[in-house]
């Protein structure tokens, strides 16, 4: 055993002790605190906490230290909420950008709509939901669950009822991709095994069965609707917009907020926006309260969600939507002519090539929103060197109690 003093928590949200020998990384510690290990290949195991940091608090999960999420409960909220925006800072370091970071907007407990639920077989043979343990594929079964809107917590044992049929094949793995929307849960299954013909004709019925007696919205299996009781729907702005099975969303609707309301105060005063990696609308909508708007997005089914959306909203500027990949086939200046303000929202490996062509474009202001602060800070590099200047950025606490942090960086020229 060693006596180690962890100086710092890493972007991965474990403390780390700085020795002699390299960095040692100690899961769920704080800054200042002494402990006793086990050193492993430069990670601390069995780690005893000899001392604590007075920013300690007592852990609200009862999976806490076991289940491999929410790895930072135990840190008081103030000095939690100004690591994440340090995680900003420091992603911005490496690429020699200064800025005004505003404080991380956080959200509160019991407010995730979007859970993603591993099913495997218990020790009894019978299915159970839960998330993997740290660094194993272990599952932690979970019958509470802090973060999870309460409702989908209500729906565990009718969501493991509806597990057992999944488990048809002993390669399958599955996971429940549970939403919460306004008709209702969503549920949506991967990790079935396919090589084998997939579910039987059987076990598709009893899914189906148990996903009435649960009162699912929908039941889909790798975004292929197999029972539909009503159609999920979830409101972006003032539109109602069916969500594709399968479909993105934001996980928290505070969070989103946060992020939708900044995007719009950024682009007041334009006079034509593009969205882009739109998905089915979540800021376009919103900004067509301002202008006329572009959106694309690589997801067909998700463009075709938003123009339902469109249908379905008043009072909004004109909205003209297109499934393109932006990746291979970026909107170039030619594409956004007379775009004034830009918003783009890119997987986390973020949009170096779409970027790049917004770099040429006459907009005066660009919204980027990010969920990976290193990928945003690359991207930010390339329109800062087009004459953009960083005017602020602001951290949001999406995904609370984990090492996980957001963005929405405002440029302007």
């Amino acid at each position: 055993m060693q006596t180690l003093r962890i100086d710092r928590v890493g972007g991965q949200g474990d403390g780390i002790a700085d020795t002699p020998s390299g960095p040692v990384f100690a899961p769920l510690t704080l800054p200042g605190e002494t402990v006793r290990a086990q050193v492993v290949e430069g990670r601390a195991e069995a780690v005893e906490i000899v001392q604590a940091s007075p920013d300690r608090i007592a852990a609200v999960s009862p999976q806490y230290g076991d289940c491999g999420g929410c790895s930072l409960q135990h840190w008081a909220h103030g000095p939690y909420l100004a690591w994440k925006r340090e995680q900003v800072q420091q992603a911005l370091a490496r690429e020699r950008i200064e800025t005004e970071i505003e404080p991380t907007v956080a959200v509160p407990a019991g407010s995730r709509r979007r859970l993603a639920l591993h099913a495997r077989r218990g020790p009894d043979g019978r299915a159970m939901l839960g998330f993997k343990a740290r660094r194993s594929w272990r599952l932690v079964e979970v019958r509470e669950c802090p973060v999870a809107d309460p409702r989908i917590m209500r729906a565990i044992p009718a969501l493991a009822e509806l597990a057992e049929p999944l488990l048809e094949h002993p390669k399958s793995a599955p996971t429940l991709h549970v939403t919460w929307t306004l008709t209702g849960l969503d549920v949506d299954v991967t990790g079935v095994e396919r090589r084998f013909g997939g579910l039987s004709r059987d076990a598709q019925m009893k899914a189906i069965a148990a996903a009435g007696r649960a009162d699912l919205a929908r039941l889909s299996l790798a975004g292929e609707t197999l029972v539909m009781a009503r159609q999920p729907q979830v409101a972006f702005g003032p539109a109602t917009v069916p969500l594709p099975a399968g479909g993105f969303l934001q996980a928290v609707p505070g969070a989103e907020a946060a992020m939708v309301s900044r995007a719009v105060d950024a682009v007041r005063g334009a006079r034509k926006i593009a969205d882009l990696f739109c998905g089915a609308g979540t800021f376009t909508f919103p900004l067509a309260t301002v202008a006329p708007v572009i959106a694309a997005d690589a997801s067909k089914a998700g463009i075709e969600a938003l123009k339902a959306g469109v249908r379905s909203a008043k009072g909004l500027k004109a909205i003209t939507a297109e499934a393109r990949d932006l990746f291979r086939r970026p909107l170039t200046p030619f594409d956004l002519k007379g775009c004034d303000a830009i918003a783009f929202d890119p997987p986390r490996a973020g949009a170096v090539e779409q970027t790049a062509q917004i770099a040429g474009t006459k907009a005066a202001v660009v919204v980027g929103v990010s969920c990976n602060p290193q990928t945003f800070a690359r991207d930010a590099r390339v329109l800062i060197d087009a004459g953009f200047r960083l005017e602020r950025v602001t951290p949001v606490d999406q995904f609370l109690w984990s090492a996980h942090v957001e963005l929405v960086g405002i440029f302007r020229r």
